[in-house]
């Protein structure tokens, strides 16, 4: 039986009120020590190569409410939880310079902050305090896509760990009372400490590519593909910038492609450096500025050179948080993106959702479409519509107005 958004938002719901109390803190106290318990538990554990079997791992622990020899007691009821390929997400997050107490830091220290989803999807999304990591409800179909996904994922980041595919540092599931909570850890793309005065989900489709009236009517709206190309005429890098950008996220697209990967978006943050009210805000925890700094985690730096790490630009996470200096007309910008919704396969459900659209629609404008037709589409609306090319160079000038 088909499983709908709204029957997904029910079945969240049912979880929080039967199994972990009416309340939402319950489930972000019930992930927080889940992984605590989980990751710190890794720390034992010699590091060694990753190997095939690895990537189909699953580590089980019980955790009752009064506790056990091993693990504490907590103000939940019983539950249990799970942790996919443990060992290869600890060498993904060791590829990214994620060290174990600077990961368990960020997620256990502070209460998880909700975000609103705009998406179709009835996904919830958890930011950490200190803005370096979301965590994401999934579907147990999408779980699983990222299982199987994993040792092609782990060759691809071996080769090129400068990339915009998302960063997945964990994957987790919370069981109680017969209900399963999966759960993804990844990199944030938009830091909360900056104020994004646009933002965009694009996927280079028109058919129903707009914002809705309610998303409109939000604090900070997120807009689609029709609302950019009404409300901007393209967003402009110099040659370099340009070129690398979209190499980068032809790379990207043909790894998707390669998985039969379809439906993702590029999800797109600007910040208007000449507005006089720039929205420099605090966050939660001052780490995002020092101490912790995930590799290639930032825009800017997912796009510099070929896989090798080469020397920082000066003073570019301290003044621009990583962002990739842009124009439009006349204003200067910073540019935050990354590719998100990987985790879809162009199963036979997706050929027949596109099926019946292309009936009443022009086939060419629908966003679920075979891999390859997707990635060029994709490709071609943001290489002409949303990225340009100038032959100035900005991040001198940019780097200036940021002082």
């Amino acid at each position: 039986k088909p499983v709908f958004a709204h029957d997904l938002r029910l079945f969240y719901i049912g979880f929080l009120c039967v199994c972990l109390q009416p309340t939402a803190e319950a489930l972000r106290g019930a992930i927080q020590l889940g992984i605590g318990y989980s990751v710190g538990n890794m720390t034992s554990k010699p590091d060694r190569d990753v190997l095939m079997q690895d990537f189909y791992v699953v580590e089980s622990v019980f955790l009752p409410s009064e506790g056990s020899n091993l693990t504490p007691a907590h103000h939940y009821p019983d539950f249990r939880f799970k942790n996919y390929a443990p060992l290869a997400f600890r060498y993904f997050r060791e590829l990214f310079g994620i060290k174990p107490d600077d990961y368990l830091y960020s997620i256990c220290k502070e209460p998880l902050i909700e975000l609103s989803n705009p998406g179709a999807s009835s996904s919830w999304f958890y930011l950490t305090s200190d803005d370096e990591f979301i965590i994401k409800t999934v579907q147990h179909k999408e779980a699983e896509f990222l299982q199987k996904l994993l040792p092609g994922y782990y060759m691809n980041l071996n080769q090129n760990p400068r990339t915009l595919l998302p960063k997945f540092y964990g994957l987790y599931c919370i069981q109680c009372g017969g209900v399963n909570i999966r759960l993804v850890v990844m990199n944030n793309i938009l830091p909360r400490s900056l104020k994004m005065h646009y933002k965009y989900d694009l996927k280079g489709s028109t058919y129903k590519r707009r914002a809705s009236r309610k998303e409109r009517a939000k604090a900070s709206p997120t807009f689609k593909d029709l609302d950019f190309q009404e409300m901007h005429e393209g967003l402009y890098f110099d040659a370099d910038t340009y070129n690398a950008l979209m190499k980068t996220l032809q790379r990207d697209c043909r790894v998707l492609e390669s998985f039969k990967i379809m439906d993702y978006s590029l999800l797109l943050g600007i910040h208007v450096l000449d507005r006089k009210l720039r929205g420099r805000g605090g966050i939660g925890d001052s780490k995002r500025h020092g101490g912790q700094k995930v590799l290639y985690s930032t825009a800017l730096e997912s796009i510099q050179g070929d896989g090798k790490a080469g020397d920082p630009l000066p003073d570019a996470d301290d003044d621009t948080l990583g962002g990739i200096p842009a124009k439009h007309k006349d204003e200067k910008l910073l540019i935050f993106l990354g590719i998100i919704d990987i985790l879809q396969s162009y199963r036979f459900i997706k050929k027949v959702e596109h099926s019946w659209k292309a009936l009443v629609h022009d086939g060419d404008t629908v966003s679920v479409h075979r891999p390859n037709f997707y990635a060029d589409r994709f490709l071609k609306f943001m290489g002409t519509m949303v990225f340009k090319k100038t032959h100035r160079k900005l991040y001198a000038s940019l780097l200036f107005s940021v002082k």
